[in-house]
């Protein structure tokens, strides 16, 4: 079988990314990151960052590819979710490369896409997955041809979370490494909400009360405190999908996942439950081009390619959405 390059583009929210890859190397990968003087992410902003730095990144990227003498077979890019502003300046790119160069067109779920390099990268084959990042926080497995939820956040993401609060006590996004530095000079524990709802869990009421009791108590207690309530209730329920469905094997994805108490906190679990955890190293957790590449070499290779017609980005574009022909 010829050998397939894929250059994938990812650009759902601060990091732009794109890299090339084929089934056993990693080519090129060049990104450019989105950082707000102040606050929080802002869509526009981001995606007015994308587009100035877009056409660099694609010559750049190309020009290495070609380096090395890649032929490319197919061009994947982020169909979402994300942020929209965002999400439409990368699939534009993506659409102007495969009318260009003739190659077709793979537009990749986002979320799974942090599934599928965690299993390349883990060489871990059927695992209930904890995906955690900014916007996103869900317990899923494989199942009849889909990667079924078995628990979702119910309105906000755990890194969301997190930012949150860390806006709120002065830091600079992203919110969760700093919280997660101060943590590690607590003194005691605060009691904070927690909310697990059957599979389900939720953020927001812990994001308030963790702002509310600074007001008592240190900051390290407190960002100590909101680290072990919330990763405690997403340790519990992917414990629970651990038993129903009866699998051995955990994985970590997404940017959260880069945690240490967090990876601490499901490994303990996993040895009580005779259970492996498996994670992949830090660059492959946070937002990047090879994870959109790696997954759209696996939707080309089983035929799972896009018309421009049908290439409209996906803001909501939910996991369980997507048949994954590849498995």
């Amino acid at each position: 079988m010829k050998n397939r390059f894929v250059l994938g583009i990812e650009g759902t929210a601060w990091n732009l990314s794109a890299a090339i890859i084929d089934r056993t190397n990693i080519i090129a990968e060049v990104e450019s990151q989105y950082q707000p003087q102040k606050g929080g992410l802002h869509p526009r902003m981001a995606s007015q960052h994308h587009a100035s730095e877009i056409g660099n990144l694609i010559r750049k990227i190309l020009t290495e590819g070609e380096g090395f003498g890649v032929e490319l077979s197919a061009i994947a890019f982020s169909q979402g979710p994300g942020f929209g502003p965002c999400l439409r300046t990368i699939a534009t790119a993506a659409r102007a490369l495969s009318l260009s160069l003739e190659i077709p067109l793979i537009g990749v779920n986002h979320c799974i896409a942090h599934i599928e390099i965690g299993r390349r990268m883990c060489d871990v084959r059927d695992p209930v997955i904890l995906y955690v990042s900014g916007g996103n926080s869900q317990v899923l497995s494989y199942r009849d041809g889909k990667y079924r939820i078995f628990g979702e956040t119910l309105d906000i993401g755990i890194g969301n979370a997190l930012d949150k609060f860390g806006r709120y006590a002065g830091f600079q996004h992203p919110g969760g490494p700093k919280i997660e530095q101060i943590a590690k000079n607590a003194k005691k524990y605060v009691s904070l909400p927690y909310v697990v709802k059957g599979m389900d869990f939720s953020f927001s009421g812990l994001t308030t009360a963790a702002k509310d009791a600074l007001v008592h108590a240190s900051l390290e207690d407190v960002c100590y405190s909101f680290q072990e309530t919330a990763f405690a209730m997403l340790v519990e329920v992917t414990e629970r999908a651990l038993a129903h469905i009866g699998k051995d094997d955990v994985l970590l994805v997404g940017g959260v996942g880069a945690n240490e108490r967090l990876k601490e906190m499901l490994d303990l679990m996993c040895k009580d439950r005779g259970a492996r955890l498996y994670a992949p190293e830090k660059r492959f957790m946070r937002d990047n081009g090879i994870m959109i590449a790696h997954t759209g070499l696996l939707m080309l290779e089983s035929g799972a390619t896009l018309d421009i017609k049908d290439s409209a980005v996906r803001p909501n574009y939910r996991p369980d959405d997507v048949d994954v022909s590849w498995i």
